[in-house]
């Protein structure tokens, strides 16, 4: 029986390690720690989003005070902060603490960061206006990738919606919308993980299981986030969405309900970030009718309890490839090595905190 009590202690027990995380003795070849929890970058802002999400649904004020802590402690550094695609994911968790608590401080940086990313000489744009990939120390010349949507988009979003800011809102829609025309798949229904307008290729061609999952995972926010969102636009979100669900449904592993880290490559590994984040979005889609119950339970329940099985005693989640530029050929992406990360941790909560949602009482166990 999957009870709500299980559930819970695994969820504090993955949070708990989160917080505790460092770069675990390694040396990194990024500018930035993408290990340690106290460093400014993209996974410990997927981290971040994942405690504060947590903290909020389940009233959690130690796990709150953390990342209240956490923003205190690094807010004062901004100005030594090099901003990108990659060093914006931080602000999105900020999002959900400003609407709690609308500090000063908050909503300021929000309103620089808003007027950065709206600004072509800031937030870079390349072919088609679409936003380069920059990352900190690479500006990435013509890169587009996936990763951009949860990165930058989710929280162009969220901080144009609460600062009354349209047009940041409608260049955040048209973003997702680009991304989909240059990185769809439609022959298979599963996203490429990037797109070059310098080469005007795919690079490697690869369908990348953890890019893919910044769509499903995110996919649902794009939605409900947005009440005046154009009914033809959020048609065609769910359209996609529903394709790659249906190209996932047939694409896992069979025995686990997992995926490998090179979706159709069965013999690279099983990587839990990215099937912790498909198995989320699959989820939200499922319990707001947006995918059919009938279809995809028997998959969500196997792959829950696959995935609970990578969860260490100390709360770490295995499996979890480290960050990943994009790469030529699949064996690139089956070379990338396995720690654990903030955004495996993250992608887990966000899948447990789906699971106790009362929908799934009684659902998730046979």
């Amino acid at each position: 029986m999957m009870e709500r009590s299980f559930l819970q202690a695994t969820l504090q027990k993955v949070s708990e390690r989160m917080m505790r995380l460092d770069n675990q003795g390694q040396v990194e070849k990024f500018p930035v720690s993408l290990l340690d929890m106290q460093c400014w970058e993209w996974p410990q802002g997927v981290g971040l989003l994942g405690l504060t999400k947590y903290a909020l649904a389940q009233d959690d004020q130690s796990v709150l005070a953390f990342v209240e802590d956490w923003y205190d402690r690094h807010m004062p550094a901004m100005d030594t902060v090099e901003r990108n695609v990659n060093s914006t994911a931080p602000m999105l968790a900020l999002t959900y603490l400003a609407q709690r608590k609308p500090k000063p401080e908050y909503l300021a940086l929000m309103e620089s960061w808003a007027d950065w990313t709206m600004d072509p000489q800031g937030l870079l744009r390349t072919g088609d206006g679409c936003i380069q990939h920059m990352i900190t120390g690479d500006p990435n010349d013509g890169q587009l990738l996936i990763d951009t949507l949860f990165m930058t988009v989710l929280f162009m979003i969220r901080a144009g919606t609460m600062l009354k800011r349209p047009e940041m809102v409608s260049e955040a829609n048209y973003q997702i919308l680009a991304h989909i025309k240059y990185l769809f798949d439609p022959a298979c229904g599963l996203f490429y993980h990037g797109w070059s307008f310098q080469d005007m290729n795919r690079y490697g061609g690869v369908h990348w299981l953890r890019g893919n999952a910044w769509y499903t995972v995110g996919c649902i926010d794009f939605i409900t986030e947005q009440e005046a969102l154009a009914d033809e636009v959020r048609r065609f979100f769910l359209a996609t969405l529903e394709r790659q669900a249906g190209a996932l449904l047939q694409t896992c592993d069979a025995q686990t309900g997992l995926w490998h880290t090179v979706i159709d490559e069965p013999s690279s590994y099983l990587e839990l970030s990215g099937s912790a984040g498909c198995l989320c979005g699959m989820m939200k889609a499922v319990r707001l009718g947006f995918l059919d119950e009938k279809r995809y339970l028997p998959l969500i329940r196997r792959g829950i309890v696959s995935a609970l099985g990578y969860i260490g005693a100390d709360g770490s989640v295995a499996n979890v490839s480290y960050g990943t530029p994009v790469g030529m050929d699949k064996q690139f992406y089956m070379d990338i090595p396995c720690f654990v990360m903030t955004y495996g941790q993250a992608a887990m909560i966000l899948m447990l905190e789906e699971a106790m949602n009362p929908y799934w009482a009684g659902l998730l166990d046979g």
